[in-house]
C-alpha cells in the first residue's frame, strides 16, 4: 500500500487578507481593531482598507452633519430640498461602502478620490 501525501503547501488558520479587508468596511471599530491587532497590522492590504474605511466614515460624518445643521433651520420655512440631499448623501455613502467592500473580497484596491490616496499613505 501507498501512503497519501497531504500537499506540501501550508495554509494559515483564520480568514484570508481579502474577508479581513471587507469586514474592516463594516464600522470604523472593526478597521480599529484590525490595526491594532498583531496578526494584521503589519499587512498593508489589510491596513490600506482599514484606512480607507475609517477615512470613509468620517467623510459621511462629517458630510451628514454638514447638511443636517444646514437641514434644520431650513425645514422650518420649507426647503425640503436639503433632506433630499442629506437623503442622495446617504445613498452615494451606501453604495461606496458596496463597492469598496466587494472591491476588497475580490482583492482590489479600489481607490476613492482623495481618500484612497490617503489611505495608501497611511498603510505604509
Amino acid at each position: 500500500m501507498s501512503e497519501t501525501t497531504i500537499a506540501s503547501e501550508t495554509t494559515r488558520p483564520g480568514f484570508s487578507d481579502n474577508s479581513i479587508a471587507a469586514l474592516a468596511y463594516i464600522t470604523f471599530v472593526p478597521a480599529m481593531f484590525f490595526l491594532m491587532l498583531p496578526r494584521y497590522k503589519h499587512r498593508s492590504y489589510v491596513r490600506f482598507h482599514a484606512w480607507q474605511s475609517i477615512l470613509l466614515d468620517l467623510a459621511a460624518f462629517t458630510v451628514s452633519l454638514v447638511l443636517s445643521l444646514l437641514a434644520e433651520p431650513a425645514l422650518h420655512r420649507g426647503a425640503y430640498y436639503l433632506l433630499s440631499a442629506t437623503r442622495v448623501a446617504w445613498a452615494l455613502w451606501f453604495g461606496l461602502w458596496i463597492a469598496t467592500s466587494l472591491c476588497a473580497l475580490t482583492g482590489r484596491r479600489f481607490h476613492l478620490p482623495l481618500i484612497g490616496r490617503m489611505a495608501e499613505r497611511l498603510a505604509r
